[in-house]
């Protein structure tokens, strides 16, 4: 039987993307969350596909999702679901947005 693991965002291994940008992320055998930071100097995440699933979540900030062909003002509280294989991109609207990302399979990308 597996014991209950707890973590700290403090203690989580920083991965710098982009210029000033970093993810912190856990994981478990099959799911993931990340906690992406827009930098200073970034205010776009580029338009990028991936197998994994994803849901978004705005911690702070707001940012201008655009997934396929919609696009979406979030606000801290909000998210979006973003089927596998489904092109988006980020714009950060103030500095400092914060994001939580869960996906499904784990992005063994964001844990190396």
């Amino acid at each position: 039987m597996e014991e209950v693991k707890f973590f700290k965002k403090d203690e989580l291994k920083v991965k710098p993307v982009l210029k000033n940008s970093q993810i912190r992320a856990v994981a478990h055998n099959h799911v993931m969350m990340s906690l992406f930071d827009f930098g200073s100097e970034d205010t776009i995440m580029p338009e990028h596909e991936h197998p994994h699933e994803q849901i978004c979540y705005v911690l702070k900030g707001s940012v201008k999702m655009i997934v396929g062909c919609k696009e979406q003002v979030l606000k801290a509280g909000e998210g979006a679901i973003i089927p596998s294989n489904m092109t988006h991109e980020v714009h950060a609207l103030v500095e400092g947005a914060q994001i939580i990302d869960i996906f499904y399979p784990v992005r063994e990308d964001f844990l190396s």
